[in-house]
């Protein structure tokens, strides 16, 4: 999605369609309550499996791990195995996973800017 001077600018082969895809189906993978906590706890430090789970409070192991893998497959945490016994992991966002993060933190931001605003159009609507 751009303006029309935005698409304008794009080069000829941009596929904008799959683009258009892709970016609703990230936003399907990481609009969740989980990953965004993920997000959240990773863009402190690197973490390991439980450490990360103690952090957030409430999650499954199930539900973590797949949660985990979900950001790992859109290239979002960066999974590290160490050669220990046994085996230590450690997850850390990636670039593109800070980058998002900031993104969130924005959209907190307004969230908190526009609170009383949306409270009183609910009620408003509702009422």
């Amino acid at each position: 999605m751009g303006t029309r001077q935005e698409i304008g600018a794009l080069p000829p082969e941009a596929d904008l369609a799959r683009a258009d895809s892709l970016a609703r189906e990230i936003f399907s993978d990481v609009a969740t309550k989980w990953s965004l906590l993920i997000i959240e706890f990773l863009g402190l430090r690197t973490m390991r499996f439980n450490e990360l789970r103690r952090e957030i409070g409430g999650i499954s192991h199930k539900v973590l791990t797949q949660n985990l893998r979900v950001l790992e497959r859109n290239g979002l945490v960066e999974r590290t195995v160490h050669p220990t016994v046994p085996p230590s992991v450690d997850y850390t966002l990636t670039e593109a996973g800070q980058a998002l993060r900031k993104v969130v933190d924005g959209m907190c931001g307004w969230t908190q800017t526009y609170l009383a605003h949306i409270e009183g159009s609910r009620q408003k609507f509702d009422g």
